[in-house]
C-alpha cells in the first residue's frame, strides 16, 4: 500500500512531533518506534509506564435485547453470563472452527456490548457480523474514536492523577469517566502482560489526552515494535501470525477462553460456528494434529516468523509464527506449532535459520509472569 493511501490516526501530528519512525500497519501510518529505540521503550513499559496509540483498531457497539444471544451465535464464549461493567476475551469463528479474529468485549448495559477488534480485520469483522446477526441487533461502528493504551506498573498512578475514578478498577473491569469534559470509556486491560488501561474517546480529543498523559513523569511514548516484543514475552497471540482462519482455538491453546457453559454438557453448549469440531477437540485432544507452543532458543540467535522447525532426524515438523530476542527475558523466544507428541515442555527441536540448525526447547508460556492488577 502506498503512503498516499494510508490512513492516519488522531495522533498523527503528535507522532511526527515526537520523532516517530512511521510504517504501514493495518492500512494506517503507525509509529513503530521513537528515537530512544525499541529496547529502551520495551524496558520502560516493564519498569514504568508507556503510552501506545492503538486507534487503528476497530471499535463498535452491539445493542438490543437479543445482543448477548446473537454474539453467542458467533463466538464460543459466555456472553450472556458476563456482568455489566466487566470485559472478556472472545473469538469470532468460521464454519470450520477457524479464527476469523480475536477481540475484547465489554458489557456496558444489559443489552449493550462494546467490542474492540483488530485493525487489519475490522472491515471484514463488521461485514461478517452485519451479515450474520445484523437482523437481530444494532451494530454501531465508532470510526471517529481514538484508542490509547497506557501500560506498565506505574500506569495506574499516572492515569489516576487525571482520572481519579480509575483507582478502584481491577483487571478486565471498566467504567465510563470524564476528563475535562471529554467522555472516556476505560478498561483495566492491555496487551503487554503488565497492569494498564485502554482508553476509548472521541478522536478529536485524543491528542489532548495523550499530551496530558505524556506530561506525567512515568510516561513515555511507545511504538508498535515494543508492543510486539511485550506481548510475545506475555505469551499472547498476534492475529495473522499465531492464529488465523485455518487455526482452531484448541490448536492455538485457547481452550481457557471457552467457558464451561459453552462446552459439551454446559447449559448453552455449542451453537457457534465449528462447534462440533472444536468441542470434539476439547474432549479428545488426541484428535489435534498440531499445538501452539512456546519455544526458547538455546543459542543467542533470534528465530523469526516463518522459520521451519525440524526434529532430530531433520524432518520438518512445524513452524515458528512469532519470534525475537526478548529484551526482558534476555534470550530468543518464539511461539510456533508442533505435533502434539513434540509439544511437551522440555522437548528439543531445531529451527532452520539461514541454513543452520538453531536448537530450541519447548517452554511454558507466558515467558514472563503477568502482573495484571486483580485487586
Amino acid at each position: 500500500m502506498s503512503d498516499t493511501a494510508l490512513l492516519n490516526t488522531p495522533l498523527a501530528h503528535l507522532h511526527q512531533e515526537l520523532g516517530a519512525r512511521m510504517v504501514p500497519f493495518a492500512g494506517y501510518s503507525m509509529p513503530v518506534q521513537y528515537p530512544t529505540g525499541l529496547m529502551a521503550e520495551h524496558l520502560h513499559v516493564r519498569e514504568h509506564a508507556g503510552l501506545f496509540d492503538v486507534s487503528h483498531m476497530g471499535q463498535l457497539r452491539v445493542k438490543g435485547p437479543d445482543a448477548a444471544a446473537a454474539l453467542e451465535s458467533l463466538m464460543p464464549v459466555d456472553v450472556a453470563g458476563l456482568a455489566v461493567g466487566k470485559q472478556r476475551y472472545g473469538l469470532l469463528l468460521n464454519d470450520a472452527g477457524g479464527i476469523i479474529d480475536d477481540l475484547m468485549f465489554f458489557r456496558e448495559a444489559e443489552d449493550v456490548f462494546f467490542l474492540i477488534v483488530n485493525g487489519a480485520c475490522k472491515v471484514g469483522d463488521i461485514a461478517h457480523m452485519r451479515e450474520k446477526i445484523g437482523a437481530r441487533c444494532t451494530i454501531e461502528t465508532l470510526p471517529d474514536h481514538g484508542l490509547l493504551a497506557l501500560q506498565g506498573p506505574r500506569a495506574a498512578s499516572a492515569l489516576a492523577r487525571l482520572v481519579p475514578a480509575v483507582q478502584p478498577l481491577v483487571f478486565m473491569n471498566g467504567i465510563h469517566a470524564d476528563w475535562q469534559g471529554t467522555p472516556l470509556f476505560i478498561t483495566r486491560s492491555g496487551y503487554t502482560g503488565e497492569d494498564g488501561f485502554e482508553i476509548s474517546l472521541p478522536g478529536d480529543q485524543a491528542q489532548a489526552l495523550a499530551r496530558a498523559l505524556l506530561a506525567q513523569p512515568e510516561v513515555k511514548p511507545i511504538g508498535l515494535g515494543a508492543r510486539n516484543s511485550l506481548r510475545l514475552e506475555a505469551g499472547l497471540c498476534l492475529y495473522g501470525n499465531d492464529i488465523d482462519t485455518a487455526t482452531t482455538p484448541p490448536e492455538a491453546g485457547l481452550n481457557w477462553a471457552i467457558q464451561k457453559v459453552r462446552r459439551s454438557g454446559g447449559e448453552r453448549a455449542g451453537g457457534f460456528p465449528g462447534a462440533e469440531k472444536i468441542l470434539a477437540q476439547i474432549v479428545d485432544p488426541s484428535t489435534l494434529t498440531r499445538k501452539r507452543v512456546g519455544l526458547v532458543a538455546l543459542e543467542r540467535v533470534p528465530v523469526r516468523d516463518h522459520v521451519e522447525l525440524h526434529d532430530e532426524s531433520g524432518q520438518k515438523v512445524g513452524v515458528v509464527t512469532s519470534g525475537l530476542l526478548a529484551p526482558s527475558v534476555d534470550k530468543p523466544i518464539a511461539l510456533g506449532y508442533l505435533p502434539p507428541q513434540l509439544a511437551a515442555v522440555g522437548t528439543r527441536v531445531n529451527a532452520l535459520v539461514r541454513g543452520k540448525n538453531v536448537p530450541m526447547e519447548v517452554a511454558a508460556t507466558p515467558f514472563l509472569p503477568p502482573r495484571y492488577h486483580r485487586g
